[in-house]
C-alpha cells in the first residue's frame, strides 16, 4: 500500500514540475531564427566551401592526392623555358601551369585534409555554406584561370617543345655517331 500512494506522489510531483517548466518557458521570446533573413553566427573553425587562390597555386597536386574522395580534379603542364609565370605570394616561382582545377562539392565531406599539405595555403575553407543547386553537374566549381583554348594551347605549345627537343637530341646523337 505504501508503494502505491509513492507512486501517486511520484507522478503528481513530476506533472508539476514538467508543467512548471512548460509555464516557466511559455511567456518568454521565440528563439527560432528566421533562417534567410537571419543568419547563425558560425564557429571560428567551421567548415565549408573550399576556395583555391589560384594566384598562389603552383600545381603540385597534394591537396588532391590527400582528398579520401578524390572529389579534385587537377591538371598541369610544364611552363616553357621562355616563360615566366611570377611568384606566389609566399615567393614560391611557379613552375607549372595548371589547366585544369575543379572541385566536385557533391563528393566532397568537408574533411580539410586538402588544406593542410598544401605548400602554399592557397587553398582554404571559407564561411559561405550556402551553396544548393538543382543539378549535380553546378556543384563542379572550376578555378583555373585559363579558359579552354588556352589551356589547349599551353598543352600544345608544350608538346612542341618536347618534340624539337627529342628533335634536337636525335640530331646530335646522330652527328657523334
Amino acid at each position: 500500500m505504501r508503494e502505491y500512494f509513492r507512486n501517486i506522489y511520484q507522478t503528481v510531483t513530476t506533472i508539476f514540475i514538467g508543467m512548471g517548466i512548460t509555464w516557466k518557458n511559455m511567456f518568454r521570446d521565440p528563439v527560432t531564427i528566421q533562417y534567410p533573413e537571419v543568419k547563425v553566427p558560425l564557429n571560428e573553425r567551421v567548415r565549408n566551401r573550399l576556395y583555391v587562390n589560384m594566384d598562389d597555386c603552383i600545381g603540385c597536386d597534394q591537396c588532391s592526392r590527400a582528398c579520401p574522395v578524390s572529389c579534385i580534379d587537377i591538371e598541369t603542364v610544364k611552363s616553357l623555358p621562355t616563360e615566366d609565370l611570377g611568384k606566389t605570394s609566399q615567393g614560391k616561382k611557379k613552375l607549372l601551369w595548371v589547366t585544369k582545377f575543379e572541385i566536385d562539392f557533391a563528393k566532397c565531406c568537408y574533411c580539410e585534409l586538402c588544406v593542410f599539405p598544401c605548400p602554399t595555403d592557397c587553398i582554404y575553407m571559407t564561411p559561405v555554406y550556402e551553396y544548393s543547386e538543382y543539378e549535380r553537374n553546378n556543384l563542379v566549381y572550376n578555378f583555373t584561370t585559363l579558359s579552354k583554348e588556352e589551356a589547349i594551347e599551353k598543352v600544345e605549345n608544350f608538346r612542341k617543345y618536347e618534340e624539337g627537343k627529342a628533335a634536337a637530341k636525335n640530331l646530335l646523337e646522330s652527328k657523334g655517331e
